[in-house]
């Protein structure tokens, strides 16, 4: 007999995998495909205390070993979200995971909040990739003063842990992964996607509507790896670790680095199945080489 459930900050999933936020949505349009209650869990889309127009088309761009996007967090709405998909993620026995984002500390609590009297939620993934329009635009998680700020009062606004998500593009990932611990963080999930950038060869001009947007897939993996690797020695909270995962062998790596648990994100788009087969695969990795819990995977590549 395998054990393949992990416990994130307190919370037991039947398995380390989750889906990361923003391409999975609530999960419907995949349940056509998959029974999602093999998840471990859930991470829903970011939702707002308010809808959230995003950016304008085009928002995708395929790229070598990934893809571009910038599709700018749009979501009808904390209240729309309540309504109409949490009735649907209720009736699915996995963990549920809200993203919640906000353009300013304030709109993060209230999301926080509105979440808290519902047992439905699990926890809460705080994604501080968002721009402070308080601040300039300037995303929460590239200061570490700013990510102290949201994440602590998000923590005394929140009934559920909080895992807060980090974005890769700064200087020294360690110094905001400690500040959000110290502000209250209960987990942390990395990497959110590279900036990245493609020029139309017909046009001459970006291709995506924003100019820029977020590389993620297979061609960020071995950033992602080595910031977890990194971050997972300089926190004591348990990690979710995302970036190019597309197998049960990527997940086991990302775990090996020092993930508690993984998030399967790009994917998705090329497999619905995809999630599920990374569940089978870390099966099948820990049967081929006699290991009996899951949980024994992670960190060894740094004990």
């Amino acid at each position: 007999m395998m054990n393949i459930a992990v416990k994130i900050a307190g919370v037991e999933w039947k398995n380390p995998v989750t889906v990361a936020s923003g391409t999975f949505a609530s999960g419907k349009e995949y349940g056509n495909f998959m029974d999602i209650s093999q998840l471990g869990a859930i991470t829903t889309k970011g939702v707002s205390a308010r809808p959230w127009a995003g950016n304008p088309a085009p928002r995708v761009a395929e790229t070598y070993g990934g893809m571009l996007n910038a599709i700018g967090l749009q979501n009808p709405g904390v209240e729309a979200f309540i309504n109409d998909d949490l009735p649907f993620l209720e009736k699915h026995n996995s963990r549920v995971i809200v993203n919640i984002c906000g353009h300013n500390v304030e709109e993060y609590c209230e999301v926080a909040a509105a979440l808290g009297g519902y047992s439905t939620v699990d926890m809460l993934e705080v994604n501080i990739s968002c721009p402070n329009v308080s601040e300039g635009g300037i995303a929460f998680g590239t200061n570490w003063k700013m990510t102290e700020k949201v994440v602590a009062a998000v923590k005394k606004a929140a009934k559920q842990p909080i895992i807060v998500k980090l974005s890769p593009n700064v200087t020294d990932i360690d110094v905001i992964a400690k500040a959000a611990e110290a502000a209250g963080a209960d987990a942390i999930s990395m990497i959110n996607t590279l900036i990245g950038m493609k020029i139309d060869l017909h046009t001459r001009k970006p291709l995506l509507g924003n100019k820029i947007g977020g590389l993620s897939g297979p061609a960020i993996k071995p950033v992602a790896v080595r910031m977890v690797y990194q971050v997972s020695r300089a926190v004591k909270i348990p990690i979710i670790g995302m970036g190019g995962i597309m197998t049960g062998e990527d997940a086991v790596e990302m775990m090996l680095a020092g993930a508690s648990a993984v998030a399967v994100g790009t994917a998705n788009f090329a497999n619905p199945l995809a999630s599920i087969g990374v569940i089978e695969g870390i099966g099948q990795f820990m049967a081929d080489n006699d290991i009996a819990d899951v949980n024994e995977l992670v960190g060894q590549a740094w004990k």
